[in-house]
């Protein structure tokens, strides 16, 4: 657990949809999990202060994506202490339910930063039948929910007991890769003393391979339904939720304090003590990497997650984000791209893609502006797992070229 920093630094967005608007001004004395940016738009959650202290600045802050985001700097007086108005919700119902985890502040916890309460409450919830709670966590490096099934393994069940009963579903499914050996035995152990002939929970240990930790690849491995182009889990009866975001909920429920911190994977070859850290939510990624020791030679890269969906950074001292589960600091070596060539033909990013997608024919549509065959091929089903990058013998940036297509079809849809 990493002590408090000097100051953080809170975006306004840290989840998928509108951002949040500041609640607070300068000068005001906040206190650890009070409301400090909040939206009334559905696809939105409130961000809370993560450490007390004073606001010292209302900014705007460049995210790792390229785009501008407000922020909250708050400077820390070392006390932690918490917003007095703090208390568990009362949770009678669905709708209070959801009320409670919208003010949790808990998006999706595994990268993809949904918004939780919106996930939970689904169009057709009569509908839905199974819960996968996803502990996959398939990329290299990341360990980050690993350790939560190990330590807080408890959290995870309650928080699965609770959804199982406000959402009404009979079968709950928590898949985890079979490299990852005390986490199946721990919460097997415990899952079995839960489970009852009307409510299933199970374990499901799944081989090892990347990108199952996807929606909808999981879906597939865990269920056999497939989603189809265009539709949501919650269309074939499912519900996923990341591992740790289930454990967040279950401990806001019982305690009221929302999300104000997050286990993040500090490794890389650059770095001299790798280890997961739990960090107060706009903590500066600089200040994280020192706590893991510093850096044992020069990071020629640094990754906001990891080395196959992450994000390069360009400055480390932007703040760690509630999505963010990862910081992966690479040498020189490590970072290097090999020079990219043309495209051979050779077809092995199509058997690669889990999207069944065709890579070349997207690129080159890409290349010439040809928004209705990016339409008609699919790209907005891609998921940016770079399978097709990583498998390309001749290093094209396919997952740069798919960015810039969605980018295009985006674009083209606006004028429209």
């Amino acid at each position: 657990r990493m002590p408090a920093p000097d100051q953080v630094i809170l975006s306004m967005a840290q989840h998928i949809g509108p951002p949040c608007k500041p609640t607070v001004k300068v000068g005001d004395a906040v206190a650890v999990g009070q409301v400090v940016g909040d939206s009334d738009q559905l696809f939105a959650a409130p961000v809370h202060a993560s450490v007390s202290g004073t606001v010292s600045a209302l900014t705007e802050i460049t995210m790792p994506n390229g785009s501008k985001a407000a922020a909250v700097v708050i400077d820390s007086d070392g006390e932690m202490r918490p917003f007095e108005g703090l208390t568990p919700p009362e949770v009678n119902n669905h709708a209070q339910f959801l009320a409670a985890v919208r003010a949790s502040g808990l998006v999706g916890l595994g990268g993809a930063g949904f918004p939780t309460h919106v996930k939970l409450n689904p169009k057709n919830l009569q509908a839905i039948d199974t819960l996968i709670i996803n502990a996959d966590e398939c990329e290299p490096y990341i360990t980050a929910d690993y350790r939560e099934c190990i330590e807080n393994s408890w959290d995870v069940i309650s928080g699965v007991q609770t959804i199982m009963e406000f959402l009404d579903t009979a079968q709950v499914i928590i898949a985890i890769e079979a490299n990852k050996p005390k986490a199946i035995e721990e919460l097997s152990r415990i899952a079995e003393k839960v489970t009852t002939e009307e409510r299933k929970v199970m374990v499901k240990k799944l081989p090892a391979f990347y990108p199952q930790g996807a929606e909808k690849v999981l879906i597939a491995q865990t269920t056999g339904r497939k989603v189809p182009p265009g539709k949501l889990p919650a269309d074939v009866g499912c519900v996923v939720m990341n591992v740790t975001t289930i454990a967040a909920l279950s401990r806001f429920l019982k305690t009221g304090m929302p999300l104000v911190e997050k286990r993040v994977t500090i490794d890389g070859s650059a770095v001299k003590e790798p280890k997961n850290v739990i960090v107060p939510l706009g903590t500066p990624i600089e200040k994280v990497i020192e706590f893991a020791g510093g850096l044992q030679c020069p990071a020629e890269k640094v990754l906001m997650g990891g080395p196959m969906m992450g994000t390069a950074l360009v400055d480390r001292s932007l703040p760690i984000l509630k999505q963010n589960n990862a910081i992966l600091a690479l040498s020189r070596e490590d970072a290097a791209l090999p020079e990219a060539s043309a495209c051979i033909r050779c077809g092995k990013c199509v058997a690669a893609c889990p999207m069944n997608l065709v890579p070349p024919t997207l690129a080159i549509a890409q290349q010439l502006g040809d928004v209705d065959t990016l339409n008609k091929r699919g790209i907005m089903t891609c998921m940016e797992c770079g399978c097709c990058a990583f498998s390309c013998p001749a290093f094209r940036p396919l997952v740069q070229i798919m960015r810039l297509g969605k980018d295009l079809v985006r674009a083209a849809s606006k004028k429209s």
